[in-house]
């Protein structure tokens, strides 16, 4: 039988959380004309949490800006949740990201801003919750690695959170940053449609040095799901839109990609993302797939991909996909350095 669950890193080396984690930013970052009840986000958070096995924390991924008008919307969510279902705070760890100037996308990782930051991410949990881990949503490229991490550490000991993470990192930076202070996990894109150089590195540089990897977008944001056959797929509001992989002549290039996913996922009788997350969770023990969900339904099928097992057959025809197809498109917005990636 396989075992569900997996380690986190570093100072949280003694946390067990499950194979696949939930990130909830499209709980509350959506259009605003499908809004998301609380009924049917707390329904797709506790179901991930009770599918555990006992012992086992669910690993939420939240963020200070995952709401309308970067507000804080997805932390009050999270708020409301843990008040009207207390007993959860200690059944889930939670992850947040912050760091950024407030109401923009723009990294500050001045100790005065990231102190800002951490205090409005715990005012909005109105102390609901501990929080577990803080994370700079970026590399400031404009400060040291060492300086951040040092007052992260200070947070830390002030009791401000427990845990120190890393988001878009190369390799050596997560190097440079764990040698001042234990890093738990590091935070990066991990799918089939993103699979670069410097992503082997920082996986092989997470488990030498003893950190897990959250893989954010492991379904490649929705196209691996099978669900985006065209851009107009997309509500009018979506930021996919501003993505240069979701535009028109890039998804029908990279639809055959996923078409050659389908056919693996078609004998292995899965679901095509199933099947992503699975080979996501293939990379190491120490990686953990971190797929978003707004329902019950789908929270369900991405957690039973981590009880999936590839075999060797199977990884080598995956492989083959990946070298035989190219993706189209950037990760962002056709100027990654705009997005602070690989910091």
């Amino acid at each position: 039988m396989v075992q569900n669950t997996a380690k986190l890193g570093g100072s949280a080396s003694g946390i067990t959380v499950g194979r696949v984690a939930h990130g909830i930013m499209m709980m509350t970052l959506r259009d605003p004309t499908t809004p998301l009840s609380d009924e049917e986000a707390f329904e797709a958070i506790k179901a991930g949490v009770d599918a555990l096995p006992p012992g086992t924390k669910a690993f939420l991924n939240s963020g200070e800006f995952y709401g309308p008008n970067l507000s804080t919307a997805n932390l009050e969510l999270l708020a409301r949740f843990y008040e009207k279902y207390p007993d959860y705070a200690d059944k889930t760890f939670i992850s947040v990201k912050g760091g950024n100037k407030p109401g923009t996308f723009h990294v500050d990782s001045s100790p005065e801003n990231i102190r800002r930051s951490v205090d409005t991410i715990n005012n909005a949990l109105r102390g609901t919750k501990k929080l577990d881990l803080f994370q700079s949503a970026r590399v400031d490229p404009n400060i040291p690695i060492e300086d951040t991490i040092k007052v992260l550490a200070e947070l830390v000991k002030e009791g401000k959170f427990n845990h120190i993470g890393i988001s878009e990192c190369k390799a050596e930076t997560l190097r440079r940053a764990h040698a001042v202070h234990p890093i738990a996990v590091a935070e990066i894109e991990v799918s089939l449609w993103s699979y670069e150089e410097e992503t082997k590195k920082v996986i092989a540089m997470a488990q030498e040095l003893g950190i897990a990897i959250a893989a954010y977008s492991p379904l490649g944001r929705g196209l691996l799901t099978g669900s985006i056959r065209s851009s107009n797929d997309l509500p009018a509001h979506d930021i996919r839109r501003m993505f240069t992989r979701f535009q028109e002549e890039n998804i029908k290039h990279n639809l055959t990609i996923l078409e050659a996913v389908e056919a693996v996922a078609v004998k292995k009788q899965v679901t095509p993302a199933q099947l992503a997350i699975a080979w996501v969770a293939s990379l190491g023990p120490h990686v953990i797939p971190l797929p978003g969900s707004s329902t019950k339904k789908r929270t369900l099928e991405n957690l039973s991909a981590g009880e999936i097992v590839l075999t060797d057959t199977e990884k080598a025809e995956i492989g083959k996909i990946l070298t035989d197809y190219e993706v189209k498109g950037d990760r962002y917005f056709g100027d990654d350095a705009m997005a602070y990636v690989w910091g």
